[in-house]
């Protein structure tokens, strides 16, 4: 079953357990997710729903700054259970070791000499680890082995 379709089994789930947070939370990506299919035409694959799914988790990690900054702990909440709901539907997330041995394969793999070549190496790395790793820790981590 691919991670659409699962998304889809949960969503009718959460309706039939009258889980009306859990059901928001997934009405929402599964919205983000068809006007994702509809903007560029096509019919996504499990990697660009983990890319949605990312964008989605990066927006709701600010928006729960935002809120916890203007003392907002009721939206707060919220947006922490759809991160979390959210979250569940992404891969075993790599340890900082696998991200960085994955860095290291993919500057050899490239050719990579300075931080000119970041480009490529994060193109490189961006299929392999698109919902396994947070991609500006990644950034960093290349851009460090690329100044060396």
């Amino acid at each position: 079953m691919n991670l659409k379709a699962r998304i889809t089994e949960d969503m009718k789930a959460a309706m039939k357990a009258r889980e009306t947070a859990r059901l928001g939370a997934i009405r929402l990506l599964l919205a983000a997710i068809k006007q994702k299919e509809v903007d560029e035409r096509v019919a996504l694959d499990d990697a660009a729903v983990f890319a949605v799914i990312d964008k989605m988790l990066k927006q709701r990690r600010d928006s729960i700054s935002q809120y916890e900054a203007a003392g907002r702990q009721d939206l707060a909440d919220a947006e922490k259970f759809e991160l979390a709901v959210l979250a569940g539907y992404l891969p075993q997330a790599l340890s900082r070791a696998e991200i960085e041995a994955t860095v290291g394969a993919a500057v050899v793999a490239c050719g990579a000499v300075g931080v000119q070549d970041m480009g490529k190496v994060m193109a490189a790395l961006r299929p392999q680890l698109a919902g396994r790793a947070d991609m500006g820790q990644v950034s960093g981590l290349v851009k460090a082995a690329l100044s060396k």
